[in-house]
């Protein structure tokens, strides 16, 4: 009752906003609810006969993730998470990104509550990719991506979603500290500061949890992993800053275009190496198997400009999380491009003292 009271609450703001948004943010809510209404209790899940041994064993492992997260990292103690949700589909929602032809900006949407994004979400696959045709349309480029998880920040008791149940055990963690740190420290209208900082608290947090069970095999494949997802990261950084460099410049439409294309061949072929140097290892693979554009690149720096800054930040506190937290939310009064102007330097500060380092 009181969920249902809060959304009508919310459907009420929305229809203050105005009517445009009026069908978006009506099958939000209807897909929010639908959610919602699929959450199982894992504990009760657990003792029920009738699960599945192999569940049985997922929703342990989850359980125990939960559990350490608010012990050991200092995040929320809520009933998020404590629960599953059978979606039987393959993402929870589809996220559309769209920027211009020539332009690494993406387009914006603005959102009560959470500010604005550059995103829109849908809970249809259907609906995400008519609403991708019509930017497409008006010539944007546009990629529509799907996404197993999210948060809804506090307002509900999130669900763990059976789209990420059989996930390795470190992406399965990674994840569940990611989401919930967008639940500890979340700034409106600031993608670069949350998607660091809540990956900053996935990385530390699954080396802990990891180091606590004792697998130091474990840790080195993850170590691995992450290493391999920088390189996979620096990739598109590097393609992103050329594709930009080229946009900015005063090529006509049509040279413009081809050399766009070249880009994107470019990226492919040094994708190509990169698996070379890892024997083959193609775990990037269905991310090259699409007819790539800007869109696809357009997100990469919301997650990795402010995570090296953010690393330094926490180093200085000795991996204190209380601190770190006590910290990046000393930044809350902060204009997002403060905040990136107060952390940076930070990470060029660190940079000349390793530099000095390596001189002696």
């Amino acid at each position: 009752m009181v969920i249902l009271r809060s959304l009508m609450v919310f459907l009420l703001l929305l229809l203050l906003g105005g009517c445009s948004s009026l069908g978006y943010y009506a099958q939000s809510i209807h897909g929010q609810l639908d959610l919602l209404g699929r959450r199982q209790s894992i504990e009760r899940l657990i003792a029920e006969p009738d699960t599945s041994e192999a569940l049985r064993e997922r929703l342990h492992l989850a359980l125990e993730v939960r559990d350490f997260a608010s012990r050991e990292l200092g995040l929320p103690e809520n009933s998020s998470y404590r629960s599953y949700a059978d979606l039987q589909r393959s993402a929870m929602v589809w996220s559309v990104v769209a920027t211009p032809e020539f332009s690494m900006q993406p387009k914006q949407w603005c959102y009560l509550v959470v500010g604005c994004a550059s995103y829109r979400g849908y809970f249809k696959k259907a609906a995400a990719e008519g609403f991708a045709d019509g930017l497409k349309h008006e010539g944007l480029d546009v990629v529509v991506e799907s996404i197993p998880a999210y948060s809804t920040l506090g307002w509900f008791d999130d669900p763990l979603p059976s789209t990420v149940i059989n996930w390795p055990e470190p992406r399965l963690a990674s994840l569940i500290f990611h989401e919930l740190a967008h639940q500890r420290i979340y700034f409106p209208d600031d993608s670069n500061f949350n998607e660091a900082f809540a990956s900053v608290v996935a990385q530390v947090g699954v080396e802990r949890w990891l180091r606590v069970k004792g697998s130091e095999e474990a840790i080195v494949a993850w170590r691995q992993t992450l290493e391999r997802q920088q390189a996979f990261i620096d990739l598109l950084l590097q393609a992103r800053e050329r594709l930009i460099e080229l946009y900015t410049g005063t090529l006509p439409v049509d040279k413009m275009g081809q050399s766009k294309a070249q880009e994107f061949k470019r990226l492919r072929d040094n994708y190509a190496e990169l698996k070379q140097a890892w024997n083959g290892y193609g775990g990037y693979d269905d991310w090259f198997s699409r007819e790539l554009n800007n869109a696809h690149l357009a997100s990469v720096a919301t997650y990795q400009q402010l995570m090296p800054a953010l690393l330094v930040l926490l180093q200085r506190y000795r991996g204190d999380l209380a601190a770190f937290y006590d910290a990046c939310e000393g930044l809350a009064k902060l204009s997002p491009k403060e905040r990136a102007e107060r952390l940076l330097p930070m990470l060029i500060v660190e940079t000349a003292l390793d530099d000095e380092a390596g001189q002696i």
